[in-house]
C-alpha cells in the first residue's frame, strides 16, 4: 500500500513539470506581488491539509497542498525554527498552468483553496497570457493582454498584465 501511495504521489509530481514559460510566470507574479508591502509573498509552500479529506477534488495529497504562489499578510516573517507545514491558510492562492497539466486539474485545486478558506485564487496560463481571477469557486474573470492590468477586487490587488507575460523583444525565443 504504501508503494501506491508514492506511485500517486510521483505521478502527481510528474505531471507538474515546470516550464521556462511557467517559471519567468511564477517569478513575474511573485515579484509583482512582493512590491506590495501589505502581504508576504511565498512561493511553493507546503499547505497543511491532514485534517481535511481532498479526494472529490481529485487530490491525492494526503497531508499537504502547494500552490505555486500564495499571499498572506505581512505578519508572516523568518521563522527562527523553520516551519514545514503552514496550518494559516492564506489570503491568495495561485497556480500556473504548465504544459503537462490539466486544466481541469488545477481548477479543483483552486475549488479546493476555497474550501480551506482562501479568499481568492488565480489562475495563470502562461499559453494564452491569461489571468482568471477567482472570488468564489465558480466566478471568475479573466485578464488578458488586452487589458491594462490584473485586478483582485476581493484582495484589492492591481498587476500590469503586460508585465507578467512580456518579451524582451517582438520575435520570439527559442533556447
Amino acid at each position: 500500500m504504501n508503494e501506491l501511495l508514492e506511485e500517486d504521489i510521483l505521478e502527481e509530481d510528474d505531471s507538474k513539470m515546470g516550464s521556462i514559460n511557467h517559471s519567468l510566470t511564477q517569478v513575474r507574479i511573485a515579484s509583482l506581488l512582493n512590491n506590495d508591502e501589505r502581504f508576504t509573498v511565498m512561493t511553493e509552500l507546503s499547505l497543511d491539509i491532514s485534517q481535511q479529506d481532498f479526494s472529490r477534488y481529485g487530490i491525492k495529497a494526503k497531508d499537504e497542498i502547494k500552490p505555486d504562489i500564495c499571499l498572506y499578510p505581512n505578519t508572516i516573517d523568518w521563522q527562527d525554527i523553520d516551519i514545514l507545514k503552514m496550518k494559516e491558510m492564506p489570503l491568495l492562492a495561485i497556480e500556473i498552468l504548465s504544459p503537462m497539466q490539466s486544466l481541469e486539474t488545477l481548477k479543483n485545486k483552486l475549488y479546493a483553496y476555497f474550501a480551506l478558506g482562501v479568499k481568492s485564487c488565480w489562475l495563470a496560463i502562461p499559453s494564452i497570457e491569461a489571468i482568471d481571477i477567482y472570488s468564489q469557486p465558480k466566478q471568475h474573470k479573466t485578464f488578458t493582454m488586452t487589458d491594462s492590468e490584473v485586478i483582485d477586487e476581493q484582495l484589492e490587488i492591481q498587476l500590469p498584465i503586460q508585465k507578467v507575460f512580456k518579451r524582451r523583444s517582438n520575435e520570439v525565443q527559442t533556447v
